[in-house]
């Protein structure tokens, strides 16, 4: 059930505070649901006078920006190397000195949505600005291109709702769609765009980003952008959500997304469901993890034939996707064991025990592996990394975590492990995790230190001590909670799902188009992929010459990872913090 959302009190005298409550529209109250992180943060002294969180942030003329993508189709950079940038994009920073090159190879919203050809729009999201949505298309084309906002709003008295009917109303090529929401607790918190064009091609869209200024301006956001789809040489006029199709294909994607599409209702997106039938996704290199309100009887669905959702469709995709496993011996003498580090933006209630942390999700990501077990990270930001972002408290409204009551505190206890400082870089004195002996892995810097974070990224490390290859990566609007994911099985055999989600995965052999690395033996593939900072092309110069493909992952945040230290928690939007930010802001409720 949605309510008029809480929003945290700025001090009055913070004049962009008020300017941004009334200019954008209140989050709804479901990001207050059941939502878990930490209570009290380490008091610092607030600063003397206001300064930019980033040195030589000034508003600079606009460098040339590679937000047009680089040819992907991977030309041989050095010798018979095959280099493909980064499948997924970050978003550009608004606030960021161009200057710096921080902005190379980022994307905006009118890159996306600018183009004249754009016949017909579909976007899938959880909040709305449509004033804002409008005005990213070509100003000569944007009375005539159909606008479809779906959203879950379904409740009259919703202030999203009304915000959004009353907008569209001044648009008549505009039409709000309210999606299908069955679970009280749940939310369509899926992120995504569907583009029909005159030209008779099309592209899906999916991203990490709300469709609001803000999401768009100072936030690290993520997006991922299939090939232009050309019409089916021969019209498919079989049902695609029942075929049976080859693992990880284009044919097996389009499948997946046209099952997700199909649960809305065809009175909602039938419509749309018949125009992608024409499309040919033979050229999509990702796979679909999706979720929809439902409930799954696991023993009764083949995913040969039938789509799965939630963590039921992760453990069967990471089930089948190749890992770099090895027997070799890590510097400390181990067995080198790899990494999984989930960065998110919210983390939900989930039980005073890790029974479904540990034993249903974390068993989701890593399903039937060997000893070592893959070493889990959760990236989350403190208060203090809040207060240095480009927008101070002001963007940690998008961001929860509750910590107060006695069940939030003992869901932090088991968490606290696994957690991990966003931008990881507070004094050495503050985090116990940094390790002093010189053996600290150099840093790599992504530059979005002071963007917080509103992506949401899945990345398996092929070697928790490098960091140096990716297993596989995973860009999706879930964050991590039951009813995104779906709770554990039921004595039914169900599992039950509350959320609308989307993402994607990608990993090296498939966007080298190979979907495995059987014939090499497992660890000896020929493809790789690399984290990339600062650029989505990778740098191939470090790696063994055997590597016939290179795979750049654009990276949000530095490596090495910095644990929490034992005085860090994490940011709590429902407690106050008196501490200014760099605004001479503070946050009060």
């Amino acid at each position: 059930m949605e309510r008029p959302a809480k929003r945290a009190r700025v001090s009055p005298e913070s004049p962009f505070r008020e300017a941004q409550l009334k200019d954008s529209p209140a989050p709804l109250a479901s990001l207050h649901r059941s939502i878990t992180p930490p209570p009290r943060a380490r008091e610092r002294a607030p600063p003397a006078a206001p300064r930019p969180p980033c040195r030589d942030m000034v508003n600079d003329q606009d460098e040339s920006e590679n937000s047009e993508r680089k040819p992907s189709d991977g030309t041989p950079s050095q010798g018979t190397t095959q280099v493909i940038p980064s499948p997924f994009q970050l978003t550009h920073i608004q606030d960021y000195p161009q200057s710096k090159g921080y902005n190379v190879d980022t994307v905006k919203l009118h890159d996306i949505l600018g183009d004249p050809m754009i016949q017909e729009c579909w976007q899938f999201n959880y909040l709305f600005d449509v004033d804002f949505l409008m005005s990213q298309f070509d100003q000569d084309v944007r009375s005539l291109v159909k606008v479809k906002i779906v959203h879950g709003s379904w409740e009259r008295e919703s202030a999203n709702r009304i915000r959004v009917e009353e907008a569209c109303s001044r648009y008549p090529n505009v039409e709000p769609i309210i999606a299908y929401m069955p679970e009280r607790f749940g939310t369509h918190h899926s992120k995504m765009m569907i583009l029909i064009r005159h030209d008779d091609l099309a592209q899906v869209v999916i991203h990490t980003a709300n469709m609001i200024h803000g999401d768009w301006a100072n936030m690290t956001q993520a997006v991922w952008r299939s090939p232009l789809l050309p019409l089916q040489a021969v019209p498919n006029t079989t049902n695609v959500s029942s075929q049976q199709t080859a693992f990880a294909s284009g044919a097996r994607f389009k499948r997946d997304l046209i099952s997700y599409l199909r649960a809305y209702g065809s009175k909602k997106t039938g419509s749309l469901v018949q125009q992608l039938n024409r499309f040919d996704f033979d050229s999509v290199r990702a796979a679909l993890i999706a979720s929809t309100p439902s409930k799954q009887v696991l023993y009764n669905v083949d995913s040969e034939t039938a789509t799965l959702w939630g963590w039921p469709a992760l453990k069967d995709l990471m089930g089948r996707i190749p890992t770099r496993r090895t027997t070799a011996k890590s510097t400390k003498g181990s067995t080198i064991q790899s990494h999984i580090a989930i960065q998110i933006s919210s983390v939900a209630s989930l039980g005073q025990t890790n029974k479904w942390l540990k034993d249903v999700f974390f068993e989701a990501l890593a399903p039937k592996e060997p000893i070592p077990k893959p070493k889990f990270s959760i990236i989350f930001p403190t208060p203090d990394e809040i207060r240095r972002s480009l927008e101070g408290y002001g963007s940690g409204g998008s961001i929860h975590m509750k910590t107060q009551s006695s069940p939030q505190r003992k869901q932090l206890d088991y968490m606290r492990p696994y957690l991990c400082h966003w931008a990881g870089d507070e004094s050495v004195a503050s985090s116990a995790c940094i390790d002093l002996s010189g053996d600290t892995p150099p840093r790599r810097e992504a530059g979005r230190n002071r963007a917080a974070p509103h992506i949401k990224t899945y990345l398996r490390y092929s070697d928790a001590e490098t960091m140096n290859t990716i297993d596989w990566a995973m860009v999706s609007s879930a964050n991590l909670s039951t009813q995104a994911w779906g709770a554990a099985v039921n004595q039914s055999g169900e599992v039950k799902i509350s959320s609308w989600e989307i993402g994607v995965v990608v990993w090296p052999e498939l966007l080298a188009n190979r979907r495995d690395a059987e014939e090499d033996g497992p660890g000896s593939s020929s493809a790789v992929m690399v984290p990339c900072f600062k650029q989505d092309r990778p740098d191939v110069t470090p790696l063994p010459a055997n590597y016939e493909t290179v795979v750049g992952f654009r990276m949000p945040y530095d490596l090495p990872l910095t644990p929490y230290g034992p005085l860090d928690e994490p940011w709590c939007a429902t407690a106050s913090h008196t501490t200014p930010d760099w605004r001479g802001q503070t946050w009060i409720n």
